[in-house]
């Protein structure tokens, strides 16, 4: 375990830039489906939300709900001049820990999963924001947040249909994906 630790900590400390890059549209909405970091760990909530679901079915909506919100917060965080140290290593830290409590098919209790997704979201939201048009930054979080609980939608959906047809395994190995997927985008930076 402690080597573990100990190479995910390496691992996080070579991150580069989040994958959320410049080049956006004024809108927003694409943003997150732009870097794989992202989109990993907005559907790695949605999956972490419904393990959590099968015991408080409330966990389905306000996981994923707490992300949005806290990823909100981060937009204002960068739009005030607030400066976030390692946001890129918490972006890539979030994808291995939602991952990770996805194949441990880790429970805890709803406050704990909403603090959990909340604090890495804020990250999520402060990195976005960087990018956003300064005439159009209203526009731009909208558009993400918009995308970011449909990218969840979709990691809550497919996390059913996998607890449905291949049980909590099925819905383990996605958790999984989503940490090999970090691995590629740390070893692709």
């Amino acid at each position: 375990m402690l080597r573990t630790i100990f190479l995910a900590a390496a691992l996080f400390s070579l991150a580069g830039p989040a994958s959320a890059h410049p080049g956006h549209e004024a809108s927003g909405f694409l943003h997150p489906f732009t870097g794989i970091d992202h989109l990993l760990a907005m559907v790695g909530v949605g999956l972490w939300a419904a393990l959590l679901a099968t015991r408080k079915p409330a966990s389905g909506f306000l996981v994923p709900a707490a992300f949005t919100i806290m990823m909100a917060a981060g937009a204002i965080a960068a739009f005030s001049g607030i400066k976030l140290p390692f946001a890129e290593a918490a972006i890539i830290a979030s994808v291995f820990v939602v991952g990770g409590l996805v194949l441990a098919s880790v429970r805890m209790p709803m406050i704990g999963a909403m603090t959990v997704v909340g604090l890495f979201a804020v990250f999520h939201g402060y990195a976005h924001a960087l990018e956003a048009p300064v005439k159009a930054a209203g526009v731009y979080v909208l558009g993400f947040l918009i995308a970011t609980a449909l990218l969840q939608a979709v990691g809550f959906g497919l996390g059913r249909v996998m607890l449905r047809r291949g049980g909590n395994l099925g819905l383990r190995a996605l958790g999984g994906v989503v940490m090999a997927g970090g691995a590629l985008t740390l070893i692709t930076q």
